[in-house]
């Protein structure tokens, strides 16, 4: 997956900079606290630490692209190497945004990074993550994707200390591709 990322970096950038990611973020935010601390898991362009920056929210990224991370370290904002099947953080974010990255872990594996996700969460955080709506698990285009369906989400996170609190599903905001669905999740901790 890194691979490709890396070899296709500049054209990534160049499809995701700019689509109008609005609705995705007012159906995040609403749920964080103002002025909040958000880990954005799988950055890549580096469009959504900017936008919450400007907002005034303390963003960390995280992405396993080394070109992704040179290009906002250039820009002064505060990333770092790794993966998600690697997170090691304790009570500190009042959010993750994990906007189509999580799609690339594989199925059986998923149960896992949400426990390190919510590890990672303080109390009242919650998590956002899409993924391309079906029932898929394979090579699609050139990377491993994990198409999900609101049935299997709750199947993989039912077993977690996590509850689904919203559901979302949208068309594709980048340009030709407005057929494609995306199941848009907000996830909080069980009470």
């Amino acid at each position: 997956m890194k691979n490709y990322y890396e070899e296709n970096a500049q054209r990534f950038c160049n499809d995701t900079f700019n689509c109008d990611m609005s609705v995705q973020y007012n159906f995040f935010l609403k749920n964080i606290k103002n002025k909040g601390k958000i880990l954005d898991l799988g950055f890549g362009s580096g469009r959504d630490i900017i936008y919450f920056s400007s907002l005034g929210y303390k963003v960390v990224g995280i992405d396993p692209t080394p070109s992704f991370i040179s290009n906002m370290r250039q820009k002064g904002y505060e990333v770092y190497e790794g993966k998600a099947e690697l997170l090691d953080y304790h009570n500190e974010f009042d959010g993750i945004w994990a906007c189509a990255s999580l799609l690339h872990i594989k199925r059986d594996e998923l149960k896992d990074v949400f426990n390190k996700c919510h590890k990672a969460l303080k109390k009242d955080g919650v998590i956002y993550c899409s993924f391309k709506y079906g029932d898929y698990e394979g090579i699609y285009k050139d990377r491993y994707f994990n198409f999900l369906n609101e049935e299997l989400i709750n199947n993989i996170i039912k077993d977690t200390n996590l509850k689904i609190i919203d559901i979302l599903i949208t068309n594709d905001v980048r340009k030709d591709r407005d057929n494609e669905k995306w199941l848009n999740i907000i996830l909080a901790e069980k009470i």
